[in-house]
């Protein structure tokens, strides 16, 4: 069963409608239905609420599309929630063919890449304690074909990022224009990512 099918199973079976659903996280009743539908997966903070509002355990929710679907899951994490509330619009757009997964605790992150396959991680540099270098490491000792794009507003930081072997540098603000250009120079590229 896929994320999206468990969640309209769950949903139905507790007698809530798409609209009650979403007024309880405080989003619109279409961001519910794009999640039933299987265009967009919720980040892992919403996964936590919406099992909170169902009333189940997040493991339900997350065991369920771990291998079930063929589209590549893309990471950003960044400490500031304004950051990643603006960003992963942008790489939704950017790259449709992908389901965006938004942290702002490298430690949530780290978990996440254990139990899923990540090909393209998008990590602000300055996050408090763990830096968004130190997050890299940890992530290419996870998996070692993981492309990873540092988000940053200093550039004094370029010079340190390549030496993690990162796959790119983009400054803040992102654009969409920016994610496509980086596409083309990943390490390991990732043909589901492109536009169809």
């Amino acid at each position: 069963m896929t994320f999206a099918e468990t969640l309209h199973k769950i949903r139905t079976d507790k007698g809530l409608s798409q609209q009650k659903l979403a007024d309880l996280l405080f989003v619109d009743r279409s961001t519910v239905a794009s999640w039933e539908t299987g265009r967009r997966v919720p980040d892992a903070v919403t996964m936590r609420k919406i099992a909170n509002a169902l009333n189940v355990d997040v493991n339900l929710l997350l065991s369920s599309d771990e291998d079930g679907g063929e589209r590549p899951v893309v990471m950003m994490v960044d400490n500031e929630i304004i950051i990643l509330r603006g960003g992963k619009p942008i790489l939704e757009q950017a790259l449709p063919n992908a389901d965006i997964v938004g942290f702002t605790k490298p430690s949530e992150a780290i978990e996440f890449a254990k139990t899923h396959k990540v090909p393209l991680a998008f990590l602000d540099i300055e996050m408090g304690r763990m830096s968004g270098l130190d997050l890299c490491r940890e992530l290419l000792a996870i998996n070692p074909r993981m492309n990873v794009i540092f988000l940053t507003a200093y550039t004094t930081y370029s010079l340190d990022a390549w030496e993690t072997g990162a796959s790119g540098f983009l400054m803040k603000p992102l654009t969409i224009e920016d994610v496509k250009k980086q596409l083309s120079k990943l390490r390991y590229p990732v043909p589901e990512l492109m536009l169809k």
